[in-house]
């Protein structure tokens, strides 16, 4: 069975593996989860440009784990889903 989640940006739902999960730990700290397996908050959105561009664009991050995301963060996560 797999296992879905939505999109924060596009609000679809689809598999976990087809989605990049971002993780707040419990430090606070921002990072990219390849492996779907670090342990903290989690949020997904779908490797593609047009849900990048509405992530970064209304600062979903920054609503989904409530404090503020640096544009670093951002960069990376663009360097992922756009390569």
């Amino acid at each position: 069975m797999e296992k879905l989640r939505m999109c924060i940006a596009c609000r679809n739902m689809k598999d976990k593996r087809e989605l990049l999960r971002i993780v707040k730990d419990k430090d606070g700290t921002i990072t990219i989860d390849e492996t779907g397996k670090k342990n903290g908050r989690g949020a997904y959105i779908c490797r593609n440009k047009d849900c990048y561009e509405k992530l970064r664009k209304q600062k979903l991050l920054n609503k989904n784990f409530k404090c503020n995301i640096s544009d670093e963060v951002y960069e990376n996560i663009k360097g992922v889903i756009l390569g």
